[in-house]
């Protein structure tokens, strides 16, 4: 291979590589949820989900259920006012003792969908 050619193989991969990375980059992925994952914690008021960058919450959703598979009741889903990132999720009832999964998927201010799960325990 030529050296002309090597450098047209190399432009066209760092080209490549430029132009799939930030689409990599721009997905909204949970930092720090509150209660924890795997925590043991009194019963909460309300779950809070932090995230790597904004969210639009009229496309994210959040469902929580207990150890026997029910759906926890909640209010609505809101993005906090000052931190565009943050979720909460108020809860309508006290949590009783036991194991919780929150099941959340988000949609980011630029479009792309992001999903997962984490559990925590109420004692």
């Amino acid at each position: 291979m030529g050296l002309s050619a090597y450098r047209a193989v190399c432009a066209l991969v760092f080209l490549a590589s430029a132009a799939v990375a930030p689409s990599v980059w721009a997905h909204a992925h949970l930092k720090q949820p509150t209660p924890a994952a795997n925590s043991v914690v009194n019963a909460p008021q309300r779950i809070t989900l932090a995230f790597s960058e904004g969210v639009e919450p009229g496309f994210s959703g959040v469902v929580i259920t207990n150890a026997q598979q029910q759906v926890i009741k909640t209010g609505a889903v809101k993005r906090d006012e000052q931190d565009k990132a943050l979720l909460i999720v108020p809860l309508e009832h006290a949590l009783a003792a036991g194991t919780y999964q929150v099941d959340w998927h988000v949609v980011s201010v630029d479009g792309h969908k992001t999903k997962g799960s984490y559990s925590f325990s109420v004692k």
